[in-house]
């Protein structure tokens, strides 16, 4: 990686982080850089405004989910696997970059604008994705259980809000929460034998 690239990444990791700490309305300019140590013009050579880093921040997190989703469904042919690819993905993403994860669920309406269109676009790819493996894994097992939309977006709800009780150095390794993730999800907390 270029020092160019390293410098954006660090200020948008540390940006990411104080967002997510005190809030994206509540963090100025001058709070990033001393916590950045970047001056002010260094910050805004990578970046426009506040809303631009956070429009940045956003982007770049949903655009590196659906690449990895796209990446992991694609490796795998049966539609569980599939389906289990993606929610593995998306929890070890998000386990890694928890700051992101609380930002983009807390400051989603922050944005304004084209920056809000972009990111929304994004966010309904990732959906449609999720809608998809669920179709598929309906047409193997003869129909969905419940509402498709329904099942995506509970899905969505259990692997979105770990940030607020997960501690990825705590005694639930990453591949113990992604097992019992796609355990809970795809067979239910009570039904007994593996995936559906």
């Amino acid at each position: 990686m270029q020092a160019l690239d390293r410098r954006r990444e660090h200020l948008m990791s540390v940006a990411a982080r104080a967002f997510a700490e005190r809030g994206f309305h509540r963090t100025s300019m001058r709070d990033l850089s001393r916590a950045s140590k970047m001056s002010l013009a260094g910050m805004y050579y990578y970046v426009k405004s506040k809303d631009d880093l956070l429009f940045q921040i956003q982007r770049n997190c949903f655009q590196q989910v659906l690449e990895g989703a796209a990446q992991a469904t694609a490796s795998v042919s049966q539609p569980e696997e599939r389906l289990a690819a993606f929610i593995r993905h998306h929890v070890t993403f998000f386990a890694r970059h928890m700051a992101e994860m609380k930002v983009l669920s807390h400051e989603a309406e922050s944005l304004t604008g084209g920056s809000l269109d972009q990111v929304r676009v994004l966010k309904r790819r990732h959906a449609e994705l999720c809608l998809g493996l669920l179709a598929d894994l309906d047409a193997k097992t003869g129909g969905p259980p419940v509402d498709r939309n329904v099942a995506a977006y509970t899905l969505f709800g259990m692997m979105n809000w770990i940030y607020t009780w997960y501690d990825p150095s705590g005694p639930v390794g990453v591949d113990a929460l992604v097992d019992a993730i796609c355990r809970l999800f795809m067979n239910g907390y009570t039904a007994e034998g593996t995936q559906r």
